[in-house]
């Protein structure tokens, strides 16, 4: 059949197929993004996990520290508590230990160290020159109660005085305070015989020695002098 009578033109064999470019090369598709996306979020978490660690570590170290610290406040606190309790509870021990006794046929007689400090510090004031007794200390706190009413209780009576008994023999130490004007070695002299002979005279124990201490001198108030005498005669 002729291209005429099929009436459809034939096609031409001759003819090369025209070659086809090749496509231009394409934006990074929605896949690759989402996967970079992902290797960032990944980079960053890792980043943010070893922060949070090395900070984690800084501060369990600090932290560390801060209790060490601590823990040795404590330690010292409680040592010294211990310390100054065992103190306590050695003076008081010694305190009840610091007693006199006396074997007699029939029984025991038994003598308080406040007994025995009481009677020193008697005789001890009763010597000329013999202002006061007791340390800076104990003066002032007699002065306060003094001032405000309490007076000098029998609390006060025993003041700068120490006793060490053991058995039937005393050691006495005693704190005074001096008149001016006084001989010291004078004073402190007749204080020893006087306590020496109150202490075994009326408690039959043997004084091995007494310790004087000269804590401080009293001064008397001065009178008036000069201009002031004279005016002080002329208001009589």
């Amino acid at each position: 059949m002729s291209e005429v009578a099929s009436g459809v033109p034939a096609q031409r064999t001759d003819e090369a197929a025209e070659p086809v470019a090749p496509p231009a090369s394409a934006s990074p598709t929605a896949e690759s993004t989402v996967d970079t996306a992902l290797d960032r979020a990944q980079e960053a978490i890792e980043r943010a996990t070893e922060r949070a660690s090395e900070r984690a570590g800084e501060v369990a170290a600090r932290a560390g520290e801060v209790a060490a610290q601590v823990g040795a406040q404590v330690g010292e606190a409680v040592e010294r508590a211990a310390q100054a309790s065992g103190r306590v509870a050695a003076a008081v021990v010694e305190r009840l230990r610091n007693n006199a006794e006396m074997i007699v046929e029939r029984g025991t007689t038994t003598i308080a160290n406040e007994v025995v400090e009481k009677i020193a510090a008697i005789a001890a004031r009763e010597v000329p020159g013999v202002y006061d007794l007791g340390g800076d200390v104990a003066r002032f706190l007699a002065a306060v109660k003094e001032r405000v009413g309490l007076g000098e209780g029998d609390e006060d009576a025993d003041r700068g005085v120490r006793v060490r008994l053991e058995g039937t023999t005393a050691s006495v130490t005693i704190t005074i305070v001096i008149e001016y004007g006084f001989v010291v070695h004078s004073v402190t002299e007749k204080v020893r015989a006087k306590v020496i002979g109150a202490i075994e005279n009326l408690l039959g124990l043997e004084v091995t020695e007494v310790n004087i201490v000269v804590d401080d001198v009293h001064v008397a108030d001065p009178g008036p002098v000069g201009d002031d005498e004279a005016r002080a005669a002329s208001y009589v």
